[in-house]
């Protein structure tokens, strides 16, 4: 059980460099329609946390994804439970949206 979630986490870094890339992946916001108002990450879907079992197959059809909540705590909940369902490409933004705005960009809000 415990390799299921090997390399749950991926960092902010690795994130804007998939972003900047031509391969496709599937890149989440799992946090609710009022935090994404209030800011959100360029190229993200917002689908909310308790949401996601109703997605599960959009979920299975993509090869990686990458869930991003405010700190990393949703997100790595939800990545989680995705792979205990058998989506093994599911991994979540360490330190979530607030150290995306700290460490890639800064035009991001932090609340």
């Amino acid at each position: 059980m415990e390799e299921n979630f090997e390399n749950i986490e991926i960092q902010p870094g690795d994130v804007k460099d998939m972003l900047g890339h031509e391969k496709p992946f599937l890149f989440v916001d799992v946090r609710e329609p009022w935090e994404r108002e209030t800011s959100h990450i360029a190229g993200s879907v917002l689908i909310p946390m308790q949401e996601i079992p109703a997605h599960l197959g959009e979920f299975e059809d993509a090869s990686e994804i990458v869930l991003y909540c405010h700190h990393g705590m949703r997100s790595l909940d939800a990545a989680a439970w995705l792979r205990a369902q058998g989506v093994a490409g599911a991994r979540s933004m360490a330190g979530g949206i607030d150290r995306w705005s700290v460490e890639i960009d800064s035009s991001v809000p932090r609340y």
